[in-house]
């Protein structure tokens, strides 16, 4: 072999090698980008989650705040009340003082009696000291000279004796209206002062219960403050991870781009080489069998163009609207039940661009396919396992997966989706499958 040929040979081989390890490495590169969607959608739906619990903290404290003012503006009610109860104990109280006056007055007025009449009986009581130690009125009256002067002084005894028991009367009257008047306003006093400290306690008690309030209040308030500046952030930070997953949408249509393009050279190839065969087997026949009258032409190779159903089973969900218990919602899938494990087929010739676990798909394997020119991605739902990896061609009917029931799933089945470009999160180019694989 002369050195053109090994040159040719080699240069031949890394085209081969090339060609073999690109498409595998461009899947590689759009599987971690599906990845790092991922990552990046979790993280929008914790930001979501957070956020929720942020608004429901907000909610929550809001109402304890307006519970806390409710109260407040009720202790203010019985503040105003209690006040108006000590105001009025007040005015009993500067009522009570006049009639405490009033009483005062009088009481100096008996003691002032009650001394003069004390002064009184001392004088009376000196002036039967000097008369010999005593009183007998019966020797005053037997030293009358006259009848009339008998009656004088018998009218003047008893006078006398009146006037000294009128006195006594009263002294002992006015000592005992003195103590009463006393007593009394030692009780009115007493009664008072007691009442309005009980009040003052009570507004005490009310002030120290609405500082409490107004304390909490204003803890709530902060509270309340720090939370929105919380969700503020998060909001920020949730704002930020919705550009990333733009930037990341677009980057993975990118790289399907790139994928259904290495996909589009590989269908042109083997059409080239589809008709280079036809070519060859009609010319061989042709010459074998030139004499004959009737020519029998070789059967082209099978067409891998066009869509086959990817599993066995029962049809039980199409493309549109439903209801399976949580609300209407719009399925942009054809469902096929069947047992678990049921073999998965690709639907058509192409390259695995992602295989794993992908939220509500649960384990799911899409691949990138290029059909008489147009690019497709076809999605395989709920597998319970997976037999292809990223970046591995596979031929039309071949077995990549079993039927399961991962994901959000009520029971074994298929979710086969068709898209018309490549896959994205909206699943915005979705069509009907059963238009492609018969209904």
């Amino acid at each position: 072999m002369n050195t053109w040929s090994k040159w040719f040979v080699a240069a031949l081989s890394a085209v081969l090698a090339l060609s073999i390890f690109l498409p595998t490495a461009s899947a590689d590169k759009l599987s971690d980008l599906e990845k790092e969607k991922q990552q990046v959608e979790q993280k929008k739906n914790n930001l979501n989650s957070e956020i929720q619990s942020k608004n429901n903290a907000i909610v929550e404290n809001q109402t304890k705040l307006e519970k806390i003012m409710n109260k407040i503006q009720e202790l203010n009610g019985e503040i105003e009340e209690t006040q108006g109860k000590i105001d009025g104990v007040q005015a009993q109280i500067d009522q009570t003082k006049v009639e405490i006056d009033e009483l005062k007055e009088s009481i100096e007025e008996l003691e002032r009696k009650i001394a003069e009449r004390e002064e009184l009986l001392k004088e009376r009581a000196r002036a039967i000291q000097l008369s010999g130690g005593s009183v007998d009125y019966i020797d005053v009256l037997l030293g009358a000279n006259s009848f009339v002067d008998f009656i004088d002084r018998a009218s003047a005894v008893n006078t006398l004796i009146e006037a000294d028991r009128e006195i006594m009367r009263e002294q002992a009257a006015d000592k005992k209206l003195l103590a009463e008047q006393k007593a009394e306003v030692e009780e009115k006093l007493a009664k008072q002062e007691s009442q309005k400290a009980e009040l003052v306690d009570l507004k005490d008690s009310l002030d120290a219960q609405k500082k409490k309030q107004d304390d909490l209040q204003d803890d709530l308030k902060a509270e309340q403050k720090r939370l929105a500046k919380e969700k503020s952030k998060l909001e920020e930070e949730h704002a930020k991870t919705m550009n990333i997953s733009s930037s990341l949408e677009k980057k993975i249509g990118k790289e399907q781009k790139r994928l259904a393009e290495i996909a589009r050279k590989a269908e042109a190839e083997r059409k080239a080489k589809e008709a280079a065969a036809r070519k060859a087997a009609a010319k061989k026949a042709a010459q074998s069998n030139a004499s004959s009258a009737t020519v029998t032409q070789a059967a082209a190779p099978k067409s891998s163009a066009g869509f086959i159903r990817p599993a066995a089973g029962r049809h039980t969900s199409g493309f549109g609207g439903r209801d399976i218990g949580a609300g209407a919602e719009t399925h942009l899938g054809y469902d096929i039940a069947n047992s678990p494990g049921t073999p998965i087929h690709a639907a058509a010739s192409g390259y695995v661009s992602h295989a794993g676990s992908m939220g509500g798909y649960g384990n799911v394997i899409i691949i990138t396919h290029v059909i008489n020119g147009q690019s497709y991605a076809t999605t395989y739902a709920h597998l319970n396992s997976i037999n292809v990896s990223v970046g591995q061609a596979v031929s039309q009917g071949q077995n990549i997966g079993g039927m399961g029931n991962t994901g959000r799933s009520t029971g074994p089945h298929l979710h086969f989706e068709i898209h018309i470009g490549g896959w994205n999160g909206a699943r915005s180019n979705a069509v009907n499958p059963a238009s492609y694989i018969g209904g």
